[in-house]
């Protein structure tokens, strides 16, 4: 039998994560299963995308990402409808697409998710013409993401030192959302399109999303006064927030979104600017992933307690020499 091969993609200053020995981790565990590995390492934004189109063509069976939101959405760019799988070691600060798919965030029990090699056909979305996989959002959240990209450190700490400082100055703005059987027009805190449930760090943005169900859910936060819109974050936390009174959810399959003029937006928490009018489609079934889940589905409360649980348990181990 041939054997198989992996082309591992690494992101050397991604997120928070040490990454010392993590080449000689996945060589060694996936050897095991009967994948020779070759490993290349980001040198720029954009690099992960051609590194993956590269594998592509060379006939690499998976493509590993190892690193943060960023690195895992360009890599997955370059695989969109080619039959390659993709595996995801997270290592960034907030780890939406994996956390949304249950992939654990530590190496070694992602890299157990990859060597048992169950994959899942997964949609991506695109807003005019670039792809996203998690989120794509406008007004405060995209603000937060601006804030956030530019803060000079990562992590939980500082997310929540951008997010309130953003709070404390920005005015909500007026849409207009057309879709199918749907047409409004809405002063809103923020707009996300969301293919997966969350932003990253158990922020369930949009609950009841799936990645495997050719929809992409709106989630509209109507603007009030910044005490209800601060309280509006524990429902975001608790992964509830499409109960709170301030929102209006949508599922669609394409969707218009205009605005008064060009501003910022994020796509899977990377900021840009982009113009008044945006075109946002879903792409059914285009991305394969490896993942231990079906789907994303959460239960309010429950689910985000214990990814929370998980997570600190993976840090306990690793502070202890786990490996």
């Amino acid at each position: 039998m041939e054997q198989k091969r992996a082309l591992l993609i690494i992101n050397p200053i991604s997120g928070t994560s040490k990454k010392e020995g993590l080449e000689g981790r996945v060589t060694e565990r996936l050897a095991q299963e009967g994948v020779r590995v070759d490993t290349c390492r980001t040198r720029c934004a954009g690099h992960a995308t051609e590194l993956a189109r590269e594998g592509v063509k060379a006939g690499y069976d998976m493509v590993i990402a190892a690193g943060g939101d960023g690195t895992i959405n360009e890599t997955a760019v370059g695989l969109l409808n080619s039959g390659v799988t993709m595996g995801i070691i997270p290592c960034g600060s907030g780890n939406g697409l994996a956390r949304h798919l249950h992939i654990p965030v530590d190496i070694r029990a992602s890299l157990e998710v990859i060597a048992a090699g169950r994959s899942e056909l997964c949609d991506s979305g695109s807003v005019n013409g670039r792809p996203f996989f998690c989120t794509f959002g406008m007004g405060f959240d995209a603000e937060v993401s601006h804030r956030f990209a530019n803060a000079g450190s990562r992590g939980f700490v500082t997310y929540v030192k951008s997010t309130v400082s953003t709070l404390m100055r920005y005015v909500p703005q007026e849409y207009e959302i057309t879709a199918e059987g749907l047409s409004i027009k809405e002063k809103a805190f923020t707009i996300a399109v969301c293919n997966a449930s969350q932003y990253g760090n158990n922020a369930y943005i949009a609950p009841k999303a799936l990645i495997t169900d050719g929809m992409l859910d709106i989630t509209v936060f109507r603007g009030s006064n910044k005490l209800r819109t601060s309280l509006a974050s524990l429902d975001l936390m608790s992964g509830s927030i499409d109960r709170n009174m301030l929102i209006d959810t949508y599922r669609v399959k394409d969707v218009t979104i205009r605005r008064s003029s060009e501003g910022t937006a994020h796509i899977d928490g990377e900021p840009l600017m982009l113009p008044a009018e945006l075109h946002v489609k879903c792409h059914p079934g285009s991305l394969s992933i490896f993942t231990p889940a079906a789907d994303g589905r959460i239960i309010p409360v429950v689910t985000p307690v214990t990814s929370m649980a998980k997570g600190l348990g993976y840090s306990i181990r690793n502070l202890f020499g786990g490996k």
